[in-house]
């Protein structure tokens, strides 16, 4: 960031033409291979996650994520005509099996046209449609931007200005991080006196680093922790919302949450997300809505703001959660190797990511700090519950909910592919036969398990209903790891030799700052989460 005087704001023209590009891109065009239809006018088996055949999807998500390039793991779904299909097994063969990841939130499209259980070998970092530096920004900001941060003024009630300066630091570090991950993509070629991208994910990095036979499984791990407790937050905070727009109903808390769970059922019988895909653009636009809503209900509050009431003293028992809080709300680093790689310009990378989290920073200091003087020691774990005007706090609360319920599908998917690929791919690959039949369709024992997965999640929720808490926790586990120290340790493995002391020190710094972070973190979520617990609040 110490080199933003090199760089000039970015065009607002520019921005709007790719807000305008992305939103166009999610309009199904109808014509053949590249809408909803093949070449035969026939529906196309073949499908992204989250996106449209050919389409660029225009957002990242996390919301933590929001938006994840995927393709089916259905052994016997063919988009091929016949002689490409056995061309294309006979290369798998060829190439043989390797474990890979997905990018997560990521929302670069991925032009795969086999299906995963055929071969294993695709190349992350490299589509034949690419992106500038506008529509990345776009992708990131959406990443970084979630719904989540609506908890952020909690975060300010507990770590006071401690919390704000957080905002801005942990978005530096997360900015430096990015670059070096990277970084860590290229190698130096001294034939040609160049930097040669001989890598093409965080999988691919972590193979180098923890060894092939334990990198992939490592970050999977790592990712398929965040996507499950990504999906249980959705239904929490779903919980959340409904409870503070009726607060005096007969329904409490949990039984919001299975009631709203119910909904949420369907999709173990889904197959292709393509009319969520549809939806994701105008969720985001109505999120951002929201919170212009917010700010301007606070800016209308300016006459009653407390400003003595932010602290400058530390929690220790508080603040560390609010630390994975805001932790979780910058992990970004999982997809930005794919996201380089579909760059047009790939040198304007590190520009794109600088502006993406100095906004980023400047917006979340900004909400968090201006709700917290609204509200003050009132502030809820959800900043929306302490809206003033029941009507007005339930429409909110309604759209907010309508959004996690459209975000859910994202992460439940991206989760049940990789436990698929893990476990479910057939023998003897996998400790378990595929879930797939011979006509395409799921069995009856692989519907149950994805409708378990999504009965697991509400389950989760249900037993831990704390939305604020439970985030922290996340943020301090796998937030901090894929955020802060594995970066940092496979950039010190692979460019040490380069690197100057000045450099080494600062990430072996950040590696012990989240090391700190993520055990202090985990440690007081943990003892939050038991006295919340034994107090025996009205859930």
């Amino acid at each position: 960031m110490s080199k933003f005087g090199n760089f000039g704001l970015p065009p607002l023209g520019n921005a709007m033409n790719a807000a305008w590009q992305n939103i166009r891109q999610h309009v199904p065009t109808g014509s053949g291979g590249g809408g909803e239809h093949g070449p035969e006018g026939q529906p196309g088996e073949n499908f992204h996650f989250a996106q449209l055949n050919s389409e660029i999807p225009n957002q990242g998500s996390m919301e933590h994520h929001e938006m994840q390039s995927m393709h089916c793991t259905n052994p016997f779904k063919q988009s091929l005509s016949g002689e490409d299909f056995q061309q294309q097994q006979q290369h798998a063969g060829q190439q043989g099996q390797e474990e890979s990841s997905f990018n997560y939130q990521s929302g670069i499209p991925r032009q795969v046209s086999h299906m995963s259980s055929i071969s294993d070998d695709f190349v992350e970092g490299k589509s034949d449609i690419k992106i500038n530096e506008y529509q990345a920004a776009w992708n990131v900001t959406n990443a970084i931007q979630g719904m989540f941060i609506v908890s952020l003024p909690f975060a300010v009630l507990r770590g006071g200005y401690w919390a704000v300066a957080a905002m801005v630091g942990i978005a530096y570090i997360c900015c430096y991080t990015g670059k070096i991950l990277v970084e860590c993509l290229y190698e130096f070629d001294v034939t040609t006196g160049t930097q040669i991208r001989v890598r093409d994910s965080y999988v691919a990095i972590a193979k180098e680093c923890f060894g092939k036979k334990y990198g992939a499984k490592i970050v999977n791990i790592a990712q398929i922790i965040e996507l499950l407790m990504t999906c249980i937050l959705y239904v929490v905070v779903c919980g959340d919302l409904m409870i503070g727009s009726f607060p005096d109903g007969a329904i409490d808390t949990r039984s919001w949450m299975m009631l709203i769970g119910i909904l949420l059922i369907p999709l173990g019988f889904l197959k292709s997300l393509q009319s969520v895909s549809l939806l994701s653009f105008w969720c985001t636009m109505s999120h951002i809505l929201i919170n212009a809503i917010i700010l301007g209900y606070c800016l209308l509050e300016i006459g009653d703001w407390g400003w003595s009431k932010v602290k400058w003293t530390i929690d220790f028992e508080n603040f560390p959660i609010s630390l994975g809080v805001i932790v979780f709300s910058y992990t970004s680093q999982i997809f930005l190797p794919t996201l380089e790689g579909n760059m047009i310009d790939p040198s304007k990378f590190q520009w794109m990511l600088d502006w993406s989290h100095v906004w980023a920073a400047i917006f979340k200091a900004v909400f968090g700090y201006v709700c917290f003087l609204t509200f003050q020691n009132d502030t809820q774990q959800v900043i929306t519950n302490n809206l003033h005007s029941a009507g007005f706090k339930g429409l909110v609360n309604l759209c907010l909910v309508i959004k996690a319920l459209l975000s859910y599908p994202l992460p439940y998917y991206a989760a049940c592919e990789l436990l698929e690929r893990a476990f479910f791919r057939g023998k003897p690959k996998t400790p378990f036969p595929t879930i797939w039949a011979l006509d395409g369709e799921l069995k009856v024992w692989g519907l149950a398990w994805r409708v378990g997965i999504v009965v697991f999640t509400i389950l989760m929720a249900c037993f831990i209903p704390h939305f604020s808490i439970l985030m922290g926790f996340i943020g301090s586990f796998t937030g901090t790891m894929l955020s802060f120290i594995w970066p940092c340790y496979f950039h010190l493995k692979l460019k040490r030799q380069t690197m100057d002391t000045r450099a080494i020190a600062f990430d072996y710094f950040i590696i012990s700052l989240g090391v700190l972070f993520g055990v202090i973190g985990m440690y007081d979520a943990g003892i939050a989460l038991v006295k919340a617990f034994s107090i025996g609040l009205p859930f």
